[in-house]
């Protein structure tokens, strides 16, 4: 099954974090991103270029669309000319494949047609 096409699970303390083993090969699935640790906490990054301040601005409200639909809520940062995007599971501290399943829908949104 396709990665962006997987439902999104209700995630509550506890719940599991993907394993290290499988983060890699999860990545190979949402090209552009990279995993990155702040504060302790593993989260999927990527900056998508725009062509300036309003096309940043309507990219950014698509994801948020796309997070509004699944409940799940990422960090969005607006600048002008690109828009960067975390996502991590704030209840379990760290990457739930919700997080590998949200990514895989930004992409989409990113690629033409």
């Amino acid at each position: 099954m396709d990665l962006a096409s997987e439902r999104c699970e209700a995630c509550r303390p506890g719940a599991p974090m993907v394993p290290e083993a499988e983060e890699a090969a999860l990545l190979v699935e949402i090209p552009g991103w990279t995993i990155v640790e702040l504060r302790d906490v593993k989260r999927l990054r990527r900056t998508v270029r725009v062509d300036g301040w309003e096309p940043a601005v309507a990219f950014a409200n698509d994801v948020a669309r796309l997070a509004t639909e699944a409940d799940h809520h990422p960090r969005i940062v607006i600048e002008w000319g690109k828009v960067t995007v975390d996502w991590w599971t704030h209840a379990i501290g760290g990457l739930h494949r919700n997080d590998f399943v949200m990514a895989a829908r930004v992409n989409k949104l990113t690629s033409p047609g």
